[in-house]
Protein backbone atom coordinates (compact mmCIF):
# COMPACT_ATOMS: atom_id res chain seq x y z
CA UNK A 1 0.00 0.00 0.00
CA UNK A 2 1.63 3.13 -0.87
CA UNK A 3 2.11 6.82 1.62
CA UNK A 4 -0.52 8.42 -0.12
CA UNK A 5 -3.19 5.43 0.70
CA UNK A 6 -1.69 5.37 4.36
CA UNK A 7 -2.97 8.48 4.27
CA UNK A 8 -6.09 7.84 3.36
CA UNK A 9 -6.85 5.02 5.58
CA UNK A 10 -5.69 7.73 8.37
CA UNK A 11 -8.90 9.99 6.99
CA UNK A 12 -11.05 6.64 6.24
CA UNK A 13 -14.44 6.68 7.29
CA UNK A 14 -15.05 2.75 7.24
CA UNK A 15 -15.17 2.03 10.79
CA UNK A 16 -12.58 -0.58 10.90
CA UNK A 17 -10.37 2.20 10.20
CA UNK A 18 -11.66 4.13 12.61
CA UNK A 19 -10.94 1.08 15.33
CA UNK A 20 -7.44 0.98 14.26
CA UNK A 21 -6.63 4.67 14.76
CA UNK A 22 -8.34 4.59 18.26
CA UNK A 23 -6.15 1.49 18.96
CA UNK A 24 -2.82 3.16 17.92
CA UNK A 25 -3.19 6.05 19.23
CA UNK A 26 -5.55 6.20 22.09
CA UNK A 27 -4.98 2.91 23.52
CA UNK A 28 -1.06 2.13 22.60
CA UNK A 29 0.15 5.88 22.34
CA UNK A 30 1.76 4.85 18.42
CA UNK A 31 4.24 2.68 20.25
CA UNK A 32 4.74 -1.17 19.85
CA UNK A 33 3.51 -2.43 23.44
CA UNK A 34 6.72 -4.06 25.24
CA UNK A 35 5.53 -8.24 24.50
CA UNK A 36 6.66 -7.08 21.15
CA UNK A 37 3.16 -7.27 19.34
CA UNK A 38 -0.15 -5.68 19.28
CA UNK A 39 -2.79 -8.36 20.76
CA UNK A 40 -6.14 -9.10 18.74
CA UNK A 41 -8.77 -11.59 21.08
CA UNK A 42 -11.98 -13.30 20.41
CA UNK A 43 -13.92 -15.23 23.08
CA UNK A 44 -15.82 -18.23 22.39
CA UNK A 45 -17.91 -20.52 25.11
CA UNK A 46 -17.89 -24.01 24.14
CA UNK A 47 -20.60 -25.43 25.93
CA UNK A 48 -22.01 -24.89 22.25
CA UNK A 49 -21.14 -25.01 18.64
CA UNK A 50 -20.05 -22.22 16.85
CA UNK A 51 -22.76 -19.97 15.64
CA UNK A 52 -23.27 -17.11 13.64
CA UNK A 53 -22.43 -14.56 15.98
CA UNK A 54 -18.99 -16.40 16.35
CA UNK A 55 -18.73 -15.30 12.70
CA UNK A 56 -19.43 -11.91 12.97
CA UNK A 57 -16.88 -11.47 16.01
CA UNK A 58 -14.09 -12.92 14.56
CA UNK A 59 -14.57 -11.40 10.51
CA UNK A 60 -14.94 -8.50 12.70
CA UNK A 61 -12.22 -8.08 14.72
CA UNK A 62 -9.94 -9.12 11.38
CA UNK A 63 -10.93 -6.70 9.49
CA UNK A 64 -9.83 -4.03 12.49
CA UNK A 65 -6.65 -6.35 12.04
CA UNK A 66 -5.97 -6.18 8.42
CA UNK A 67 -6.54 -1.97 8.75
CA UNK A 68 -4.25 -2.03 11.79
CA UNK A 69 -1.36 -3.48 9.98
CA UNK A 70 -1.82 -1.15 7.00
CA UNK A 71 -1.49 2.05 9.57
CA UNK A 72 1.28 0.51 11.34
CA UNK A 73 2.85 -1.97 9.34
CA UNK A 74 6.15 -2.60 11.86
CA UNK A 75 4.30 -3.51 14.40
CA UNK A 76 3.40 -7.13 14.41
CA UNK A 77 0.03 -8.41 15.70
CA UNK A 78 -1.60 -11.57 16.30
CA UNK A 79 -5.32 -12.12 16.92
CA UNK A 80 -5.87 -15.15 19.76
CA UNK A 81 -9.66 -17.10 19.60
CA UNK A 82 -10.26 -17.82 23.14
CA UNK A 83 -12.14 -21.06 24.44
CA UNK A 84 -13.14 -20.69 27.93
CA UNK A 85 -12.96 -24.31 28.06
CA UNK A 86 -12.42 -24.77 31.77
CA UNK A 87 -15.79 -23.23 32.81
CA UNK A 88 -18.05 -25.95 34.56
CA UNK A 89 -20.67 -27.23 32.68
CA UNK A 90 -23.81 -25.95 34.19
CA UNK A 91 -26.61 -27.69 31.66
CA UNK A 92 -26.77 -30.58 29.14
CA UNK A 93 -27.24 -29.02 25.38
CA UNK A 94 -30.36 -30.26 23.67
CA UNK A 95 -28.37 -30.97 20.43
CA UNK A 96 -25.64 -33.55 21.36
CA UNK A 97 -26.34 -37.59 21.94
CA UNK A 98 -25.44 -39.29 25.07
CA UNK A 99 -27.23 -36.69 27.07
CA UNK A 100 -27.39 -39.31 30.15
CA UNK A 101 -23.64 -39.76 30.04
CA UNK A 102 -23.13 -36.13 29.99
CA UNK A 103 -25.15 -35.32 33.30
CA UNK A 104 -23.69 -37.48 35.28
CA UNK A 105 -20.40 -35.03 34.48
CA UNK A 106 -22.24 -30.98 35.25
CA UNK A 107 -20.49 -29.34 37.12
CA UNK A 108 -17.04 -30.04 35.42
CA UNK A 109 -15.20 -28.53 32.93
CA UNK A 110 -15.29 -28.75 29.74
CA UNK A 111 -12.16 -30.79 29.17
CA UNK A 112 -12.78 -33.22 31.66
CA UNK A 113 -16.40 -33.89 30.00
CA UNK A 114 -16.12 -37.39 28.57
CA UNK A 115 -17.15 -36.60 24.80
CA UNK A 116 -20.76 -37.16 23.66
CA UNK A 117 -19.86 -37.78 20.48
CA UNK A 118 -17.16 -40.23 20.91
CA UNK A 119 -14.53 -38.54 18.69
CA UNK A 120 -12.28 -36.32 20.79
CA UNK A 121 -10.80 -36.89 24.39
CA UNK A 122 -13.38 -34.99 26.03
CA UNK A 123 -16.15 -32.41 25.27
CA UNK A 124 -14.16 -29.41 25.22
CA UNK A 125 -11.66 -30.72 23.22
CA UNK A 126 -14.63 -31.91 20.41
CA UNK A 127 -16.13 -28.08 20.56
CA UNK A 128 -12.77 -26.57 20.30
CA UNK A 129 -12.21 -28.57 17.03
CA UNK A 130 -15.17 -27.96 15.45
CA UNK A 131 -14.58 -24.33 16.32
CA UNK A 132 -10.88 -24.67 14.72
CA UNK A 133 -12.85 -26.14 12.08
CA UNK A 134 -15.41 -23.75 11.80
CA UNK A 135 -13.07 -20.51 11.58
CA UNK A 136 -10.81 -22.55 9.23
CA UNK A 137 -13.12 -22.71 6.86
CA UNK A 138 -13.39 -18.98 6.23
CA UNK A 139 -9.58 -18.68 6.05
CA UNK A 140 -9.65 -16.79 8.95
CA UNK A 141 -5.83 -16.23 10.80
CA UNK A 142 -5.80 -17.24 14.34
CA UNK A 143 -4.08 -18.88 17.10
CA UNK A 144 -6.12 -21.07 19.53
CA UNK A 145 -6.04 -20.79 23.31
CA UNK A 146 -7.48 -22.97 25.73
CA UNK A 147 -8.51 -21.55 28.97
CA UNK A 148 -7.61 -25.04 30.67
CA UNK A 149 -4.10 -25.47 29.13
CA UNK A 150 -3.26 -21.67 30.10
CA UNK A 151 -4.07 -21.95 33.74
CA UNK A 152 -2.50 -25.88 34.05
CA UNK A 153 0.28 -24.83 32.20
CA UNK A 154 1.29 -22.02 34.85
CA UNK A 155 0.79 -19.37 32.03
CA UNK A 156 -1.83 -17.64 34.18
CA UNK A 157 0.10 -18.22 37.72
CA UNK A 158 1.09 -14.27 38.06
CA UNK A 159 -1.87 -13.15 37.47
CA UNK A 160 -3.45 -15.74 39.44
CA UNK A 161 -1.44 -14.20 41.98
CA UNK A 162 -1.86 -10.98 41.91
CA UNK A 163 -5.74 -11.58 41.86
CA UNK A 164 -5.28 -12.61 45.59
CA UNK A 165 -2.87 -9.92 46.07
CA UNK A 166 -5.50 -7.46 45.11
CA UNK A 167 -8.81 -10.12 46.41
CA UNK A 168 -9.97 -7.09 48.73
CA UNK A 169 -10.48 -4.47 45.75
CA UNK A 170 -11.74 -6.98 43.70
CA UNK A 171 -14.51 -8.24 45.72
CA UNK A 172 -14.95 -4.42 46.74
CA UNK A 173 -15.91 -3.86 43.05
CA UNK A 174 -17.83 -7.34 42.50
CA UNK A 175 -20.02 -6.93 45.46
CA UNK A 176 -21.84 -4.66 45.25
CA UNK A 177 -22.58 -5.68 41.42
CA UNK A 178 -24.36 -8.74 43.35
CA UNK A 179 -27.65 -9.64 45.18
CA UNK A 180 -27.73 -10.11 49.25
CA UNK A 181 -27.44 -14.23 48.79
CA UNK A 182 -25.03 -13.84 46.09
CA UNK A 183 -22.88 -11.69 47.96
CA UNK A 184 -23.10 -13.95 50.83
CA UNK A 185 -20.89 -16.90 48.85
CA UNK A 186 -19.70 -15.40 46.28
CA UNK A 187 -15.59 -15.33 45.63
CA UNK A 188 -13.52 -14.69 42.59
CA UNK A 189 -11.76 -17.72 42.72
CA UNK A 190 -13.32 -21.06 42.33
CA UNK A 191 -11.41 -24.24 43.37
CA UNK A 192 -11.90 -27.36 41.18
CA UNK A 193 -13.09 -30.10 43.70
CA UNK A 194 -9.78 -33.11 43.78
CA UNK A 195 -12.34 -35.54 45.28
CA UNK A 196 -15.06 -34.63 42.17
CA UNK A 197 -13.34 -32.84 39.89
CA UNK A 198 -16.74 -29.94 40.07
CA UNK A 199 -15.66 -26.47 39.87
CA UNK A 200 -16.99 -25.36 43.03
CA UNK A 201 -19.33 -21.95 43.61
CA UNK A 202 -18.20 -21.88 47.51
CA UNK A 203 -17.10 -19.08 49.60
CA UNK A 204 -13.80 -18.36 50.41
CA UNK A 205 -13.08 -19.09 54.44
CA UNK A 206 -9.33 -17.68 54.23
CA UNK A 207 -6.81 -16.24 51.43
CA UNK A 208 -3.00 -16.32 51.75
CA UNK A 209 -1.23 -14.06 48.85
CA UNK A 210 1.96 -15.16 50.05
CA UNK A 211 1.37 -18.50 50.20
CA UNK A 212 -0.57 -18.16 47.11
CA UNK A 213 -3.49 -20.46 48.50
CA UNK A 214 -7.20 -20.43 49.14
CA UNK A 215 -9.37 -22.30 52.06
CA UNK A 216 -12.59 -23.18 51.24
CA UNK A 217 -15.36 -25.83 53.03
CA UNK A 218 -16.12 -29.19 50.74
CA UNK A 219 -19.55 -28.62 50.56
CA UNK A 220 -20.36 -32.37 50.95
CA UNK A 221 -17.75 -33.62 53.51
CA UNK A 222 -17.48 -30.04 55.59
CA UNK A 223 -13.81 -30.89 55.38
CA UNK A 224 -11.64 -27.46 54.86
CA UNK A 225 -9.32 -27.40 51.94
CA UNK A 226 -6.36 -25.44 51.23
CA UNK A 227 -5.74 -24.99 47.62
CA UNK A 228 -3.45 -23.03 45.85
CA UNK A 229 -4.71 -20.93 43.14
CA UNK A 230 -2.25 -21.79 40.38
CA UNK A 231 -1.39 -24.55 38.33
CA UNK A 232 -5.11 -25.03 37.57
CA UNK A 233 -6.30 -26.09 40.75
CA UNK A 234 -8.51 -23.12 40.58
CA UNK A 235 -10.59 -20.81 37.59
CA UNK A 236 -12.14 -17.50 38.31
CA UNK A 237 -15.42 -16.36 38.37
CA UNK A 238 -16.05 -15.47 34.68
CA UNK A 239 -15.94 -11.35 34.74
CA UNK A 240 -12.78 -11.50 36.96
CA UNK A 241 -11.60 -13.99 34.90
CA UNK A 242 -12.17 -11.69 31.91
CA UNK A 243 -10.30 -8.72 33.06
CA UNK A 244 -7.40 -11.32 34.56
CA UNK A 245 -6.78 -12.73 30.98
CA UNK A 246 -6.35 -9.28 29.80
CA UNK A 247 -3.93 -8.55 31.93
CA UNK A 248 -1.99 -11.63 31.87
CA UNK A 249 -2.09 -11.86 28.12
CA UNK A 250 -1.30 -8.35 27.03
CA UNK A 251 -4.98 -8.26 25.47
CA UNK A 252 -4.93 -4.95 23.44
CA UNK A 253 -8.16 -5.41 21.48
CA UNK A 254 -11.52 -7.05 21.98
CA UNK A 255 -14.72 -6.80 20.75
CA UNK A 256 -18.05 -8.00 22.70
CA UNK A 257 -21.91 -8.03 22.10
CA UNK A 258 -23.63 -4.33 24.12
CA UNK A 259 -25.30 -6.99 26.60
CA UNK A 260 -21.95 -7.36 27.82
CA UNK A 261 -21.36 -4.05 28.50
CA UNK A 262 -21.53 -4.04 32.20
CA UNK A 263 -19.19 -7.13 32.37
CA UNK A 264 -16.77 -5.25 30.29
CA UNK A 265 -16.89 -2.32 32.62
CA UNK A 266 -16.24 -4.18 35.76
CA UNK A 267 -13.54 -6.57 33.84
CA UNK A 268 -11.32 -3.34 33.03
CA UNK A 269 -11.86 -2.41 36.53
CA UNK A 270 -10.40 -5.59 37.38
CA UNK A 271 -7.24 -5.43 34.82
CA UNK A 272 -6.25 -1.76 36.13
CA UNK A 273 -6.33 -3.16 39.62
CA UNK A 274 -3.82 -5.69 38.62
CA UNK A 275 -2.11 -3.36 36.93
CA UNK A 276 -2.88 -3.74 33.49
CA UNK A 277 -4.53 -1.41 30.82
CA UNK A 278 -7.59 -2.69 29.07
CA UNK A 279 -8.08 -3.57 25.87
CA UNK A 280 -10.19 -1.29 23.04
CA UNK A 281 -13.53 -2.46 23.38
CA UNK A 282 -15.85 -2.13 20.31
CA UNK A 283 -19.25 -3.33 21.69
CA UNK A 284 -21.84 -3.98 18.80
CA UNK A 285 -25.61 -4.67 18.37
CA UNK A 286 -27.35 -7.67 18.35
CA UNK A 287 -29.06 -9.23 15.97
CA UNK A 288 -32.74 -9.02 16.09
CA UNK A 289 -35.37 -11.83 14.69
CA UNK A 290 -38.18 -11.45 12.00
CA UNK A 291 -40.17 -9.87 15.02
CA UNK A 292 -37.56 -7.55 16.10
CA UNK A 293 -36.76 -9.94 19.45
CA UNK A 294 -33.43 -10.45 20.29
CA UNK A 295 -31.71 -13.76 18.73
CA UNK A 296 -31.23 -16.24 21.14
CA UNK A 297 -28.96 -19.57 20.58
CA UNK A 298 -31.66 -21.69 23.50
CA UNK A 299 -35.17 -19.85 21.54
CA UNK A 300 -33.57 -21.39 18.29
CA UNK A 301 -34.78 -17.52 16.62
CA UNK A 302 -32.86 -16.38 13.48
CA UNK A 303 -30.66 -18.21 11.36
CA UNK A 304 -27.39 -20.41 11.45
CA UNK A 305 -24.57 -19.72 9.21
CA UNK A 306 -25.02 -23.24 8.02
CA UNK A 307 -28.92 -21.63 6.93
CA UNK A 308 -27.39 -18.45 5.17
CA UNK A 309 -24.96 -20.39 3.17
CA UNK A 310 -27.74 -23.00 1.83
CA UNK A 311 -29.27 -20.00 0.12
CA UNK A 312 -26.30 -17.51 -0.31
CA UNK A 313 -22.53 -17.20 -0.95
CA UNK A 314 -19.82 -16.34 1.61
CA UNK A 315 -19.32 -12.96 1.06
CA UNK A 316 -22.92 -11.91 1.37
CA UNK A 317 -22.91 -12.56 5.08
CA UNK A 318 -19.77 -10.97 5.67
CA UNK A 319 -20.68 -7.71 4.38
CA UNK A 320 -23.69 -8.24 6.63
CA UNK A 321 -21.50 -8.44 9.05
CA UNK A 322 -19.52 -5.84 8.08
CA UNK A 323 -22.32 -2.88 7.93
CA UNK A 324 -23.14 -0.80 10.48
CA UNK A 325 -22.02 -3.12 13.65
CA UNK A 326 -22.90 -0.77 16.21
CA UNK A 327 -26.50 -0.20 15.22
CA UNK A 328 -29.31 -3.23 15.24
CA UNK A 329 -30.43 -5.42 12.73
CA UNK A 330 -32.67 -7.72 11.72
CA UNK A 331 -31.19 -11.47 10.46
CA UNK A 332 -33.63 -13.40 9.54
CA UNK A 333 -33.65 -15.37 5.90
CA UNK A 334 -35.52 -12.09 4.41
CA UNK A 335 -32.21 -10.35 4.51
CA UNK A 336 -30.29 -12.74 1.90
CA UNK A 337 -31.25 -11.22 -1.49
CA UNK A 338 -30.58 -7.64 -0.45
CA UNK A 339 -26.73 -8.55 1.27
CA UNK A 340 -26.38 -10.49 -2.11
CA UNK A 341 -27.02 -7.35 -4.09
CA UNK A 342 -25.45 -4.78 -2.26
CA UNK A 343 -21.92 -7.09 -2.59
CA UNK A 344 -22.19 -7.19 -6.23
CA UNK A 345 -22.58 -3.23 -6.14
CA UNK A 346 -20.00 -3.02 -3.71
CA UNK A 347 -17.50 -4.84 -6.09
CA UNK A 348 -18.34 -4.03 -9.12
CA UNK A 349 -18.33 -0.22 -8.11
CA UNK A 350 -14.63 -0.98 -6.48
CA UNK A 351 -12.11 -1.07 -9.74
CA UNK A 352 -13.90 2.53 -11.07
CA UNK A 353 -13.12 4.05 -7.58
CA UNK A 354 -10.21 6.71 -6.63
CA UNK A 355 -7.57 5.75 -3.89
CA UNK A 356 -10.19 7.38 -1.41
CA UNK A 357 -13.32 5.50 -2.42
CA UNK A 358 -11.48 2.12 -2.08
CA UNK A 359 -10.32 1.90 1.48
CA UNK A 360 -14.06 3.10 1.85
CA UNK A 361 -16.14 0.41 -0.07
CA UNK A 362 -16.59 -2.31 1.58
CA UNK A 363 -15.22 -4.75 -0.83
CA UNK A 364 -11.77 -3.48 0.30
CA UNK A 365 -11.84 -4.89 3.56
CA UNK A 366 -13.36 -8.11 2.52
CA UNK A 367 -11.55 -8.93 0.25
CA UNK A 368 -8.27 -7.57 1.94
CA UNK A 369 -7.27 -4.89 -0.34
CA UNK A 370 -7.75 -7.02 -3.52
CA UNK A 371 -11.67 -7.63 -4.95
CA UNK A 372 -12.39 -9.79 -7.68
CA UNK A 373 -12.56 -8.09 -10.94
CA UNK A 374 -16.05 -9.08 -11.81
CA UNK A 375 -19.12 -10.92 -9.81
CA UNK A 376 -22.69 -11.24 -11.43
CA UNK A 377 -24.07 -9.42 -14.30
CA UNK A 378 -27.05 -9.90 -12.96
CA UNK A 379 -28.42 -8.80 -9.13
CA UNK A 380 -29.79 -11.98 -7.31
CA UNK A 381 -33.02 -10.05 -7.05
CA UNK A 382 -33.73 -10.21 -10.76
CA UNK A 383 -32.37 -14.20 -11.07
CA UNK A 384 -34.92 -15.02 -7.80
CA UNK A 385 -37.61 -13.59 -10.56
CA UNK A 386 -36.37 -15.82 -14.04
CA UNK A 387 -36.53 -18.71 -11.83
CA UNK A 388 -39.97 -17.99 -11.11
CA UNK A 389 -41.52 -16.94 -14.73
CA UNK A 390 -38.84 -19.97 -16.28
CA UNK A 391 -40.36 -22.23 -13.75
CA UNK A 392 -37.68 -23.89 -13.67
CA UNK A 393 -35.32 -25.87 -11.40
CA UNK A 394 -33.05 -26.90 -14.40
CA UNK A 395 -29.97 -24.32 -14.12
CA UNK A 396 -29.24 -25.33 -17.68
CA UNK A 397 -32.34 -23.69 -18.47
CA UNK A 398 -31.78 -20.37 -16.69
CA UNK A 399 -28.02 -20.32 -18.20
CA UNK A 400 -30.17 -20.04 -21.82
CA UNK A 401 -31.49 -16.84 -20.79
CA UNK A 402 -28.75 -15.28 -19.10
CA UNK A 403 -26.40 -16.01 -22.23
CA UNK A 404 -29.19 -14.36 -24.10
CA UNK A 405 -28.80 -10.95 -21.90
CA UNK A 406 -24.90 -11.57 -21.39
CA UNK A 407 -23.51 -13.29 -24.01
CA UNK A 408 -19.88 -13.51 -22.68
CA UNK A 409 -21.11 -14.69 -18.89
CA UNK A 410 -21.05 -18.41 -18.52
CA UNK A 411 -20.52 -21.06 -15.76
CA UNK A 412 -16.75 -21.11 -16.38
CA UNK A 413 -16.11 -17.38 -16.79
CA UNK A 414 -18.42 -15.63 -14.57
CA UNK A 415 -18.37 -18.77 -11.33
CA UNK A 416 -19.75 -16.19 -8.96
CA UNK A 417 -23.29 -16.33 -10.93
CA UNK A 418 -22.83 -19.69 -11.97
CA UNK A 419 -22.73 -20.20 -8.20
CA UNK A 420 -26.02 -17.44 -7.46
CA UNK A 421 -27.81 -19.42 -9.98
CA UNK A 422 -27.85 -22.26 -8.21
CA UNK A 423 -28.74 -20.85 -5.02
CA UNK A 424 -31.48 -18.66 -6.52
CA UNK A 425 -32.98 -21.65 -6.94
CA UNK A 426 -33.38 -22.94 -3.62
CA UNK A 427 -34.02 -19.81 -2.27
CA UNK A 428 -36.92 -18.92 -4.61
CA UNK A 429 -38.48 -22.38 -3.73
CA UNK A 430 -38.17 -22.06 -0.18
CA UNK A 431 -38.97 -18.31 0.36
CA UNK A 432 -40.24 -16.81 -2.62
CA UNK A 433 -42.51 -19.42 -4.55
CA UNK A 434 -44.73 -20.37 -1.12
CA UNK A 435 -46.06 -15.98 -0.69
CA UNK A 436 -46.84 -15.36 -4.33
CA UNK A 437 -50.20 -13.82 -5.15
CA UNK A 438 -50.85 -12.69 -8.21
CA UNK A 439 -54.08 -10.66 -8.99
CA UNK A 440 -55.80 -10.02 -11.88
CA UNK A 441 -55.24 -6.69 -13.61
CA UNK A 442 -58.20 -3.95 -14.13
CA UNK A 443 -59.66 -2.72 -16.97
CA UNK A 444 -57.54 0.59 -16.76
CA UNK A 445 -54.16 -1.70 -16.18
CA UNK A 446 -55.21 -3.86 -18.89
CA UNK A 447 -54.60 -1.35 -21.40
CA UNK A 448 -51.18 0.14 -20.31
CA UNK A 449 -50.44 -3.54 -20.26
CA UNK A 450 -51.44 -4.05 -23.72
CA UNK A 451 -49.50 -0.71 -24.52
CA UNK A 452 -46.62 -2.26 -23.14
CA UNK A 453 -46.62 -5.35 -24.75
CA UNK A 454 -47.26 -3.37 -28.69
CA UNK A 455 -44.43 -1.65 -27.77
CA UNK A 456 -42.28 -4.33 -26.76
CA UNK A 457 -43.43 -6.07 -29.75
CA UNK A 458 -42.06 -2.83 -31.67
CA UNK A 459 -38.66 -2.64 -29.76
CA UNK A 460 -35.84 -3.22 -32.47
CA UNK A 461 -34.07 -6.93 -32.30
CA UNK A 462 -31.26 -6.71 -29.94
CA UNK A 463 -32.90 -3.69 -28.02
CA UNK A 464 -31.01 -4.01 -24.88
CA UNK A 465 -32.23 -3.56 -20.81
CA UNK A 466 -31.95 0.77 -20.80
CA UNK A 467 -33.90 0.86 -24.03
CA UNK A 468 -36.82 -1.75 -22.99
CA UNK A 469 -36.23 0.48 -19.56
CA UNK A 470 -37.00 3.83 -21.47
CA UNK A 471 -40.42 1.76 -22.75
CA UNK A 472 -41.56 1.10 -19.61
CA UNK A 473 -41.13 4.63 -18.29
CA UNK A 474 -43.06 6.00 -21.22
CA UNK A 475 -46.01 3.79 -21.00
CA UNK A 476 -46.27 4.62 -17.25
CA UNK A 477 -46.28 8.45 -18.05
CA UNK A 478 -48.65 8.15 -20.87
CA UNK A 479 -51.25 6.23 -18.19
CA UNK A 480 -50.50 8.63 -15.31
CA UNK A 481 -54.56 8.94 -14.93
CA UNK A 482 -54.06 5.47 -13.89
CA UNK A 483 -50.71 5.37 -12.12
CA UNK A 484 -49.78 8.84 -10.28
CA UNK A 485 -46.49 7.91 -9.92
CA UNK A 486 -43.80 5.68 -11.96
CA UNK A 487 -44.04 3.43 -8.48
CA UNK A 488 -47.25 2.61 -9.22
CA UNK A 489 -47.06 1.55 -12.34
CA UNK A 490 -44.06 -0.43 -11.37
CA UNK A 491 -45.84 -1.48 -8.57
CA UNK A 492 -48.52 -2.94 -10.80
CA UNK A 493 -46.11 -5.13 -13.06
CA UNK A 494 -44.74 -6.63 -9.90
CA UNK A 495 -48.19 -8.14 -8.95
CA UNK A 496 -49.81 -8.73 -11.78
CA UNK A 497 -46.94 -10.66 -13.80
CA UNK A 498 -44.61 -11.77 -10.95
CA UNK A 499 -46.86 -12.17 -8.36
CA UNK A 500 -45.28 -9.76 -5.58
CA UNK A 501 -44.79 -6.25 -4.04
CA UNK A 502 -41.30 -5.95 -5.41
CA UNK A 503 -39.07 -6.59 -8.14
CA UNK A 504 -36.82 -5.76 -10.31
CA UNK A 505 -35.86 -3.11 -12.81
CA UNK A 506 -38.32 -4.02 -15.52
CA UNK A 507 -36.82 -3.55 -18.26
CA UNK A 508 -33.58 -5.21 -17.41
CA UNK A 509 -36.19 -8.22 -16.42
CA UNK A 510 -37.84 -8.14 -20.22
CA UNK A 511 -33.78 -8.01 -21.77
CA UNK A 512 -33.64 -11.32 -19.44
CA UNK A 513 -36.47 -12.96 -19.83
CA UNK A 514 -36.10 -11.99 -23.81
CA UNK A 515 -38.65 -9.72 -25.75
CA UNK A 516 -40.53 -12.48 -27.63
CA UNK A 517 -40.73 -14.65 -23.99
CA UNK A 518 -42.46 -11.14 -22.30
CA UNK A 519 -44.41 -10.66 -24.62
CA UNK A 520 -46.18 -14.09 -24.03
CA UNK A 521 -46.25 -13.31 -20.39
CA UNK A 522 -48.04 -9.68 -21.00
CA UNK A 523 -50.40 -11.74 -23.60
CA UNK A 524 -51.20 -14.31 -21.16
CA UNK A 525 -51.74 -11.50 -18.46
CA UNK A 526 -53.60 -9.43 -20.91
CA UNK A 527 -56.25 -12.59 -21.43
CA UNK A 528 -56.72 -12.99 -17.57
CA UNK A 529 -54.74 -16.70 -17.26
CA UNK A 530 -53.37 -17.91 -13.83
CA UNK A 531 -49.69 -17.08 -14.04
CA UNK A 532 -49.26 -18.86 -10.94
CA UNK A 533 -49.61 -22.44 -13.25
Amino acid sequence: MSDSLVDLARDSSAWPFQEARDLLEKRLGGKKPEKGYVLFETGYGPSGLPHIGTFGEVARTTWVRRAFQLLAPDMPTKLFAFSDDMDGLRKVPDNIPNKEMVREHLGKPLTRIPDPFGTHESFGHHNNARLRGFLDSFGFEYEFKSATECYASGMFDHALKRVLECYDEIMAVMLPTLGAERQATYSPFLPVCPRTGVVLQVPVIHHDADAGTIVYQDPETGEKIETPVTGGACKLQWKPDWGMRWYALGVDYEMSGKDLIPSVELAAKICRILGGTPPKNLSYELFLDDKGQKISKSKGNGLSVEDWLKYAPEESLALFMYQKPKAAKRLFFDVIPRAVDEYIAHVDSFHGQDDKGKVNNPAWHLHHANPPQTTSPLSFGILLNLVGVANTDDPDVLWHYIRNYAPDASPEATPFLNKLVSYAIVYYNDFVKPTKQFRKASEAELKALTDLRDQLKAAPAGAGAEELQNIVYEIGKAHADTFPGLRDWFKAQYEILLGQDQGPRMGSFYALYGVDKSVELLDRAIAGADLSA
